[in-house]
């Protein structure tokens, strides 16, 4: 019995340390990956949005800013997609005149694009080979920025005074946030492309 014990406590005490190790070696990396976010997000348009929906994702990029700038891309889409289904039920519902529901259709359409856009740039950073580097970032930059114009032209859709204020107010609400985070998305793709030259 005294035998056992004398072997038992070095392998707990091995396993302990062991346990110990990972979870402090766990928390520098995630310490790490987010302090790269942090940095990363400081200089751009809206660095608490940027923070806010990136922190969550920080396993995912790690310190890479082809990583981070993808990561981006792929919240921005599914903002757009959840906006865009927000908005479909919306128009379908009652009680929106009719003005409000064709502002509805088109930017529901504008938001359409964008996303075929923001999923255009995602398969593109994905599958690029480094001589075509710069034809790429190319790309993704102009078809970034198309997405811009698409959410500008939707939120534009909903001025004046003749939308109902609680529809047009939502509506704008969700559409900014997609602008904002397509705008952060740029710019950390922005990053990349200066950080790879």
């Amino acid at each position: 019995m005294a035998c056992s014990a004398k072997f038992l406590l070095p392998l707990l005490l091995a396993i302990s340390f062991y346990i110990n190790s990972s979870l402090a070696a766990r928390n520098l990396i995630q310490t790490t990956n987010t302090e790269f976010l942090r940095t990363s997000c400081t200089k751009k348009s809206y660095p608490k949005l940027c923070y806010s929906s990136l922190s969550v994702h920080a396993t995912t990029f790690q310190t890479s800013p082809k990583l981070l700038a993808n990561t981006a891309l792929s919240v921005t889409l599914s903002s757009a997609k959840s906006t865009s289904e927000m908005m479909l039920k919306l128009a379908n519902s009652q009680g929106i005149n009719p003005r409000e529901a064709a502002a509805m259709r088109d930017c529901i359409e504008a938001l359409r694009d964008s996303a075929d856009e923001i999923r255009r740039s995602i398969s593109e950073m994905s599958n690029t080979k480094e001589s075509d580097f710069q034809l790429m970032i190319n790309d993704v930059q102009t078809w970034v920025s198309a997405v811009l114009t698409d959410e500008s032209t939707c939120s534009d859709g909903f001025a004046g005074k003749a939308m109902n204020g609680n529809v047009k107010n939502s509506v704008r609400e969700q559409v900014v946030k997609v602008a904002h985070l397509t705008s952060n998305a740029l710019a950390l793709i922005n990053n990349y492309a200066s950080l790879h030259g």
